[in-house]
């Protein structure tokens, strides 16, 4: 037999989270129907290393305004990550050690530049489409980009790393508009884009805020239910689950992650740009692993080339006495990051000195539910496919971080999408 609902939410990250709470609260009967056995999508606070730490999405800021209305909404508590005292960085084959603030001198040109540019180009962040000359930067990488700056060798080589550790992705697939689409959301300021993106985190995780979006109204949920095809007749959707199990609603709000679209078989078919997308990929393809070392470790940053396997190391939180780093590499092909052997020697390409005591972490891109990590855009991929991809398919309408107008790949992009579905589909059930 069918369950039957005015609208039936897929996914329970922070966009399913959104569209669900406010439908609900407008009335409407909502189910969550979310594969995994937790809600929270590609964020999710779990207890390693005795203590709580964020498997996925961490960092939130004051200029992430969906984000914090949620956080002043909820009451909920905000506290900064460590500073750092010294900047190791790779280049020309080589470890160098400075201040913070010569790294930051050493970025500065190719920064400044890129950050100078994405006002011209995103004057309105959230409307990324609104120039109609993004032609001229969307086919380029931020390799692209970079090189033909008037850069010395080592500013190129650093630059292009800072962007591919924030990308999680090789540097030649990083889009240099999505680049330009971080700094004009940050007003143009990288070293405020910095701080917006790593600079401070919830205290008590990211699952604080799931956990009350999703208490605040009345949707269902249904964990470990994995939603196979949906098929739209007559007026209605069908969601029909792996255990052939149907639910039928007005309307649908899908929020799967971009690389994992495909995997509903969708009747009628999606469009062929939505189809497109998914089949090419965002270009986040990257590991996050929290590292535990021996001791008290004085706070330091490090950076690499998107050719080492760890591109970013940082202190982040003491446990018992010892350090915890958090650390991301750009390919997760090359290093699991679970393999406390292979993060050991990955770390040793700044310091020798740290003892790793434990590693953990989940890999994204091999977890069936979601195959990439933050999302991010690819050369092209802007213009190519981003009006498309908000487009309804019918009855279905889509949401997520990867479709954002302004903070695209983070928590603040979820929100923002959420609320968009939920205008769109409380506007069809009222008129349709």
């Amino acid at each position: 037999m069918d369950d039957s609902y005015d609208v039936i939410v897929i996914g329970a990250g922070f966009a399913g989270l959104t569209a669900a709470r406010e439908l609900s609260l407008r009335g409407r009967s909502v189910v969550v129907l979310e594969a995994r056995d937790r809600i929270g999508g590609r964020t999710w606070t779990d207890v390693r290393f005795g203590r709580p730490l964020e498997m996925g999405g961490t960092w939130v800021h004051w200029l992430q305004p969906h984000t914090w209305s949620e956080i002043t909404r909820y009451g909920l508590d905000v506290e900064p990550s460590p500073g750092s005292e010294e900047v190791y960085w790779i280049a020309g084959g080589q470890v160098h050690k400075g201040t913070p603030a010569e790294f930051d001198a050493l970025i500065e040109r190719g920064m400044d530049r890129l950050a100078e540019d994405s006002r011209e180009f995103f004057e309105m962040p959230y409307e990324p489409l609104r120039h109609r000359g993004l032609d001229a930067i969307d086919h380029e990488s931020v390799v692209d980009y970079f090189g033909r700056l008037d850069l010395d060798p080592t500013e190129r080589e650093v630059t292009t790393g800072v962007w591919a550790e924030h990308f999680n992705a090789p540097a030649e697939v990083s889009g240099l508009a999505q680049a330009m689409r971080w700094c004009a959301a940050a007003s143009g300021d990288w070293r405020l884009l910095h701080e917006a993106t790593s600079g401070y985190r919830l205290g008590t995780g990211t699952a604080a805020l799931a956990s009350a979006m999703a208490e605040d109204g009345d949707a269902e949920f249904r964990l470990r239910t994995v939603v196979t095809a949906v098929r739209q007749e007559d007026g209605r959707a069908t969601a029909t689950t792996a255990d052939g199990k149907r639910y039928t609603a007005r309307r649908i709000v899908c929020t799967l992650p971009l690389n994992v679209l495909g995997s509903i078989d969708f009747q009628p078919g999606l469009p062929a740009a939505k189809l497109a997308a998914s089949a090419e990929r965002t270009a986040s393809q990257g590991l996050k692993t929290w590292i535990r070392v021996r001791g008290h470790i004085a706070p330091f940053t490090a950076y690499a080339p998107d050719d080492h396997a760890l591109t970013f190391v940082r202190p982040e939180y003491t446990v018992d006495g010892d350090t915890v780093l958090v650390a991301f590499g750009t390919r997760a092909s090359d290093l699991d990051p679970t393999d406390a052997d292979g993060v050991a020697r990955a770390l040793r390409c700044w310091r020798d000195d740290l003892e790793v005591v434990d590693v953990t972490g989940h890999d994204w891109m091999r977890d069936t539910f979601s195959r990439e990590t933050w999302p991010m855009q690819r050369p092209g991929q802007l213009t190519r496919y981003l009006a498309a991809l908000r487009e309804p398919h019918g009855g279905v309408h889509f949401a997520g971080s990867d479709i954002a107008g302004g903070w695209a790949g983070f928590i603040d992009g979820a929100i923002e999408s959420g609320l968009h579905a939920a205008r769109h589909v409380e506007t069809a059930l009222r008129t349709g």
